[in-house]
């Protein structure tokens, strides 16, 4: 991630006086209960003065028993169900034990985290789960924040310190922010910075987010640099990448998907059969994803709507579907390796190779072009390109166009099977580019719905997207 966040900016308040805000306010009272890296956030709060008037208890059920006897069993001690239970259990208890005594204007809260830090024994997967749910007005309903972070730092201590700070911010936000959640998300990272720690999952519910489109905030912490990828499952819901990956072998089509084309779907199936092929992959647990880059997302004029749109009808397609950061495509392979040893699956169009062989696009590495194609194809990644139909003529491996001082380059890879022909595509008698479809659709015509899916085309009309007459 490369955009600076929140550090230099003036008017950011620093952890202490979010920390001593909250302190100070007569109205916010609650638990604070994290397992796995110390205490940093309840340290935060007692650090900054005056938490009396704000923290009613703090814990670390640190020992796996402990943690079960009180918050009962989990099939994960770093999960969703672990921190949802011990969120769910520390708010019963504050609500129970103080609704009636505390005074009225009493809003009550419980932070939970359970955290997987830098061991010393092992390059374990540094990673944890938060929850916070509030009451965002005296007596009402509780509301919830629960999210997915990544540690990214060397060290234990340092990762603690981090998710310190990163604790105050959302209990900041969450009670100062909560009708804006998209700024809840944009001061998460205030005071400490990028590439320290990374958000790849968040979920708001309950009485005062009932009508938050968590698709479009899970969006948003691709906007804010918060992320680099964030995905959703087959029914459209917002899931964590590690979780999805997890010992499963993703084949990508990368488009902009804007709407899917039957070529698309094409090459969705002559991928697949051809990736299947390998140790019987469809038997164990292999997925389809569509891919979006930000940069095919935010180009021409597309909302949220039309995001939205195209999760839901990749999804009915029976894909799951990834947006990333991740413009070159070495580096999309470099994020799904972090998450799965098996055999990873990239159909890469004919028609992208003028960007796939672009030097200017690898500007920065050591190696240039030769780096990117190193990192591209190493253990266990199958590229299949898929032909395209141009001018009347069928253009593939065999007879696609590159500069000449990267035919030998191209030789190479193919020579050496690092790429290979998308053998069981059928591609259309001619090229169909999404900008011709949209100005069809746009102007109101049927032809269109020749050359998309059926059920794209009925979504399309029936929800009138992409410029479809109203």
């Amino acid at each position: 991630m490369s955009k600076d966040i929140g550090n230099t900016k003036k008017d950011v308040m620093t952890i202490e006086q979010k920390a001593l805000a909250i302190n100070l306010d007569a109205k916010r009272y609650g638990s604070i209960v994290e397992i796995g890296a110390a205490q940093e956030v309840a340290r935060q709060f007692f650090k900054a003065g005056a938490a009396a008037g704000t923290i009613a208890k703090t814990m670390s059920a640190y020992d796996m028993q402990v943690s079960d006897e009180i918050y009962g069993k989990a099939g994960r001690y770093v999960s969703r169900e672990r921190v949802e239970q011990m969120k769910d259990k520390e708010y019963e208890l504050v609500v129970k034990r103080l609704g009636k005594v505390r005074h009225e204007e009493s809003t009550f809260f419980s932070y939970a985290g359970t955290f997987a830090a830098k061991s010393y024994k092992s390059n374990n997967e540094c990673h944890g789960w938060i929850g916070l749910r509030l009451q965002l007005e005296p007596n009402s309903e509780p509301s919830d924040i629960v999210l997915h972070v990544r540690m990214l730092e060397k060290t234990a201590e340092l990762q603690a310190e981090t998710l310190g700070l990163f604790g105050v911010n959302l209990i900041y936000g969450a009670f100062n922010y909560y009708k804006t959640p998209e700024k809840i998300i944009e001061t998460l990272l205030d005071n400490i910075g990028q590439d320290k720690l990374e958000v790849d999952f968040i979920d708001f519910s309950g009485a005062f987010f009932e009508k938050v489109e968590n698709r479009l905030m899970n969006l948003h912490l691709i906007r804010e640099w918060l992320t680099r990828a964030v995905m959703f499952n087959e029914k459209g819901d917002s899931v964590v990448p590690s979780e999805a990956f997890y010992k499963r072998s993703p084949m990508v089509v990368r488009g902009s998907f804007r709407p899917p084309t039957n070529i698309h779907m094409n090459m969705f199936e002559a991928g697949w059969k051809q990736f299947c092929e390998h140790d019987d992959l469809a038997e164990k647990g292999a997925m389809k994803i569509a891919e979006i880059t930000m940069a095919e997302l935010v180009s021409g004029d597309s909302d949220d709507a039309d995001f939205l749109a195209r999760v839901d009808m990749l999804t009915k397609l029976g894909c799951h579907v990834m947006v990333s950061d991740y413009l070159r495509f070495f580096r999309l392979r470099s994020y799904l390796r972090q998450f799965t040893h098996a055999p990873i699956g990239i159909v890469l169009s004919v028609l992208d190779f003028d960007y796939l062989f672009d030097e200017k696009y690898y500007d920065g590495l050591e190696g240039g072009i030769l780096e990117a194609m190193g990192k591209l194809f190493p253990d266990n990644t199958h590229v299949y390109v898929y032909p395209s139909s141009l001018d009347d003529d069928v253009v593939n491996l065999s007879n696609v166009k590159v500069e000449d001082h990267h035919q030998h380059l191209l030789d190479y890879l193919v020579v050496n099977n690092k790429l290979v022909d998308a053998k069981y595509a059928e591609p259309e008698k001619r090229a169909i580019f999404t900008s011709e479809i949209l100005k069809s659709i746009q102007a109101g015509q049927s032809d269109w719905k020749e050359i998309v899916p059926k059920q794209v085309a009925e979504y399309i009309v029936k929800h009138k997207i992409f410029g479809y007459p109203k």
